[in-house]
C-alpha cells in the first residue's frame, strides 16, 4: 500500500470516528437555511427536505430557542430572522406553521408509501382543497393546522405513529370583499378535507372526513391503526374478511353512540329503532327492515346504513346542538392551539377583550362539526369500505367523497357556486373570465 493510500484510508477511518461529518453536516444546513441569502437558503432547504423528517429536525433544533420564544409569546413582531425561520421549517415540512407542529409530510404517496413500507407504519393522507403549505387552503386544513397539528399530543401521536402525506385535490376558490377605500378582506369559499389511513402500500382502512375535535381524531385513528396491526401479515382474503368486520363493527358502534347521545339530549328513539344486547355486546335494530330477496350491493348497503339513516331523520338543528353541547370537553383546545390562534388574531379590533368569545364559539362550532361527520359522515364512508368497487382505489374513492359526501363532484368546475336556476341580476352571473 503506497503512503498516499494509507494517509487516506488513515484520514477516513478517523474522520468518520469521530462522527464529526455526521453532527457538522445537518448543523450547516440548518444554518444556511435560514440565511439572508436566498439562493443559499433555498439550496439548503431542499437539501434538507431531501433528508425526509430527520432534515426537519435538525432544522427545528437548530432554532429551539427562537421557537420556544414565539410560542410562549405569540404576539412577538415577526422579525426578518424569524419569518425566515418559518419559512425554513414550512419549506422543509410542507406546511404552514410547521413550528409548532413539528409534521413532516410527503407530497407523494410514491414516496410516503416506500418510507411507511420502511417503518413499517399506517399512512395518514391528507386530500384538500388548496396546499398545505399556504395561508388561503381550504378551511378544514386551517382548522386542522390549528386544532390537531399544532395540538401537542396529536402531534406527538401523529409523528410516533404514521407516515403523513397531503394531496391538493383541486385549487380552493378565494373571495375578496373590496370596502372601496382600501380595505380588503380575502376569504376562501365552500371546500372540504378528509383524513385517509392507509396501510403501508397506500391501501384504504378508514377515513376520517372533515373537522374532528383532538379526543375524537385521535380514537379516529386508534382504531384505524388496531385495524392495520391485525391486517398487516393476513392473507388477501382474510384481510377482506377482517375489514369488511371492522366496518360493519363500526357502523354498530357509531349508531349507538348517536342514539345514547339523542336519548341523553332529551330525545326519544324512532320508532322501530333500538339496542339489543347480547353475549356479542350492544347491537343496534331496526325494525320493520324490510329486506329484497334480490341482495345487491344497493339493497345491503341500504341494511347496513338503516339505522344512521332512521337517526339522521329526527336529528334536526336543534337536536345537533344539544348532541354537541355533550362533547364539548373532547373538542377543547390545548395551550399550543390556543398560541396559534393568539398570533393570526391579535391585530383584530379589540382582540385581547373578544378572545374569550372567539374561542367559546369557535369550540362549539368544533363540537358541532364533531359529531355531525363522525355520526353522519363516517358511517357512510364505512358502508363504502365494504360494498363500493372504489375502495381499492383510493384516488377512485377521494373522487366518490368529493362529489356524493361533500357534494363538490370534479365534475362542476364551479363547485356548486354557480347555480343555474339563481338569478344574480348580474351579467352573465357575475362570471369574468374564462
Amino acid at each position: 500500500m503506497t503512503r498516499q493510500l494509507s494517509f487516506l484510508l488513515f484520514a477516513f477511518l478517523f474522520f468518520f470516528s469521530t462522527n464529526s461529518f455526521a453532527k457538522e453536516l445537518p448543523a450547516v444546513l440548518a444554518a444556511r437555511a435560514v440565511s439572508e441569502d436566498a439562493s443559499e437558503a433555498a439550496a439548503a432547504i431542499s437539501e434538507l427536505r431531501a433528508q425526509g423528517p430527520v432534515g426537519l429536525q435538525s432544522l427545528l433544533e437548530a432554532n429551539r430557542e427562537a421557537i420556544d420564544q414565539h410560542v410562549a409569546n405569540p404576539t412577538l413582531k415577526s422579525t426578518s430572522d424569524w419569518l425566515r425561520i418559518t419559512t425554513a421549517l414550512d419549506g422543509v415540512s410542507q406546511q404552514k406553521d410547521s413550528y409548532l407542529s413539528g409534521l413532516y409530510w410527503y407530497t407523494n404517496l410514491s414516496d410516503a408509501r416506500r418510507a411507511a413500507t420502511i417503518v413499517g407504519k399506517p399512512i395518514l393522507s391528507l386530500r384538500l382543497l388548496g396546499k398545505l403549505t399556504d395561508e388561503l387552503s381550504c378551511a378544514n386544513s386551517r382548522f386542522f393546522r390549528t386544532v390537531l397539528y399544532s395540538n401537542a399530543t396529536v402531534a406527538q401521536s401523529l409523528r410516533e405513529r404514521f407516515v403523513l402525506h397531503w394531496e391538493s385535490v383541486r385549487p380552493v376558490p378565494l373571495i375578496t370583499i373590496d370596502f372601496g377605500d382600501g380595505r380588503k378582506i380575502q376569504r376562501t369559499i365552500t371546500g372540504n378535507s378528509i383524513h385517509y389511513i392507509l396501510d403501508s402500500e397506500g391501501r384504504l382502512l378508514d377515513a376520517l372526513p372533515g373537522l374532528y375535535g383532538p379526543t375524537a381524531f385521535l380514537a379516529g385513528l386508534a382504531d384505524a391503526e388496531t385495524v392495520f396491526q391485525q391486517i398487516r401479515a393476513s392473507q388477501p382474503e382474510r384481510r377482506v374478511l377482517l375489514l369488511n368486520t371492522y366496518h360493519r363493527n363500526q357502523i354498530n358502534k357509531i349508531s349507538i353512540a348517536w342514539l345514547k347521545d339523542i336519548q341523553q339530549s332529551g330525545g326519544r328513539a324512532p320508532v322501530g329503532v333500538s339496542i339489543e344486547r347480547g353475549q356479542n355486546g350492544e347491537a343496534l335494530r331496526v325494525m320493520p327492515l324490510a329486506v329484497s330477496k334480490a341482495m345487491t350491493e344497493t339493497t345491503m348497503l341500504r341494511s347496513m346504513t338503516a339505522g344512521s339513516e332512521e337517526l339522521g331523520r329526527i336529528t334536526d338543528e336543534a337536536a345537533w346542538k344539544k348532541i354537541a353541547a355533550l362533547h364539548r370537553d373532547e373538542t377543547k383546545l390545548d395551550e399550543r392551539s390556543i398560541t396559534l390562534i393568539r398570533r393570526q388574531t391579535h391585530a383584530l379590533p379589540d382582540a385581547a377583550k373578544s378572545l374569550p368569545a372567539l374561542l367559546r364559539q369557535f369550540q362549539e362550532l368544533l363540537a358541532l362539526d364533531t359529531v355531525r361527520n363522525e355520526y353522519r359522515m363516517h358511517t357512510k364512508i364505512h358502508a363504502w369500505l365494504v360494498f363500493d368497487r372504489t375502495r381499492s382505489d383510493v384516488a377512485a374513492f377521494n373522487e366518490k367523497v368529493y362529489a356524493e359526501l361533500f357534494i363538490t363532484p370534479k365534475s362542476d368546475p364551479w363547485l356548486g357556486l354557480l347555480p343555474s336556476d339563481v338569478y344574480t341580476g348580474l351579467e352573465n352571473g357575475g362570471v369574468v373570465g374564462k
